[in-house]
């Protein structure tokens, strides 16, 4: 399978009167988190929460910042993640996919809703979870 890109808007959920972005994302369903580059940082106006380590794919560790929260919109699809603020293109790793119910399409190399909860994201939670 080849790369998988998307379109979806990233919006930051505290300041209301601030326009959310439209974004072309990679999809890497083994990257974990959301990445943003610097200028989508700045320009949804995202505070660092901390900071994280991380391993490059080279084996090579990195401090970058942690951000958010962030609000991401595909198609019916609402979700909340922070972000770590690297590379030069946004990135949607595993997490955000999940939350979401995104899957990803091999033949038409797309992401799209799931097509077995095409109305409402769904989520396995455990029973433990209930009180």
């Amino acid at each position: 399978m080849g790369l998988v890109n998307t379109k979806f808007v990233l919006k930051n959920p505290r300041m209301s009167n601030l326009e959310p972005i439209k974004v072309e994302a990679l999809v890497d369903t083994g990257a974990v988190h959301l990445c943003i580059p610097p200028n989508v940082q700045l320009q949804l106006k995202l505070e660092e929460i901390t900071k994280k380590e991380v391993t490059l794919a080279d084996g090579s560790q990195k401090l970058v910042p942690y951000v958010g929260p962030i609000q991401l919109h595909f198609k019916n699809r609402v979700g909340f993640a922070g972000a770590l603020v690297m590379g030069d293109q946004t990135l949607l790793g595993a997490i955000p996919m999940e939350d979401m119910d995104l899957v990803v399409i091999p033949r038409t190399q797309t992401i799209d809703v799931n097509p077995n909860s095409p109305n409402i994201a769904t989520s396995v939670a455990k029973r433990s979870c209930y009180v």
